[in-house]
């Protein structure tokens, strides 16, 4: 599932991994957050090894998984009021843990609805706040936004923006390019089970070309040539045979490099 990784992620950052579903992202956040153990190699986490500190790592990290894992017969308020509870949070600290986290996400409202009720949005920040309720440094995102309308995605990014302002470290998994493009400092792209490319966004998408030129052969197949500047993008499509009728001249993007890198798309959107 995962073959050969070696990745290190400093306090602070917002790191991405992109990759389509299959490509180890989940396997790779199970492990880092003690639910699958390692076969081989080490892994640390807070200066905490995994395997052999298992209960140190877990006081340091928050983890919102894919499926969201809120009681849905329970209140938001209750939610949260449990996940504090298994964190050994005496009732003065639980109070005020919980009623500053609803302020900080604006649930306050909110707080005493079922889980059932509130959207898609909400019930991914409400089971944010659960995972923030004992103060980690640093919070597993694994698919935060799967679900989510667009308005919806980005109040989203939004939040985690702040959240990592105000001094959390952020791993997230992402299919969404965009998502990974606003909100990661460096971005790795995983492929079957494989770490192929670590960089920022911007370095990524130098490396394949800054500028890409989509032309339509034949109204069947688009192809895509990429170059580092627009005047070179220009002078290539000066010298395209009459028949080429249709031309896109663009900036490149995180799915280009994926696609160049590996000839497989990212994800389905």
């Amino acid at each position: 599932a995962i073959d050969n990784l070696n990745l290190s992620v400093p306090d602070g950052e917002i790191f991405g991994f992109l990759g389509p579903n299959g490509a180890g992202k989940t396997t790779t956040i199970r492990v880092l957050t003690t639910l699958t153990h390692p076969t081989s190699g080490h892994v640390s986490v807070g200066g905490y090894n995994v395997k052999y500190e298992s209960d140190a790592v877990k006081k340091v990290i928050g983890v919102v998984q894919q499926h969201l894992s809120l009681d849905r017969d329970l209140t938001v308020r209750e939610n949260m009021e449990f996940h504090a509870r298994i964190q050994h949070l005496n009732s003065f600290k639980r109070k005020q843990r919980i009623a500053e986290l609803l302020e900080y996400v604006e649930l306050t409202e909110y707080a005493d609805k079922m889980v059932d009720t509130l959207s898609g949005g909400m019930k991914k920040k409400a089971a944010i706040v659960c995972s923030l309720i004992h103060e980690p440094k640093l919070l597993f995102l694994d698919e935060p936004t799967v679900g989510l309308d667009a308005q919806a995605r980005r109040r989203l990014w939004d939040f985690v923006r702040r959240l990592n302002k105000d001094g959390t470290t952020i791993f997230l998994t992402t299919h969404y390019i965009e998502e990974a493009e606003v909100l990661c400092d460096r971005v790795g792209i995983m492929h079957h089970g494989q770490l192929i490319n670590v960089d920022t966004p911007a370095n990524l998408r130098e490396k394949v070309g800054s500028i890409v030129v989509e032309t339509l052969v034949g109204n069947k197949e688009t192809h895509y040539q990429f170059f580092v500047n627009r005047d070179a993008a220009n002078h290539y499509v000066k010298g395209l045979p009459s028949d080429v009728k249709t031309v896109i001249i663009r900036e490149s993007n995180l799915e280009d490099v994926f696609i160049e890198q590996t000839g497989e798309k990212v994800g389905d959107q």
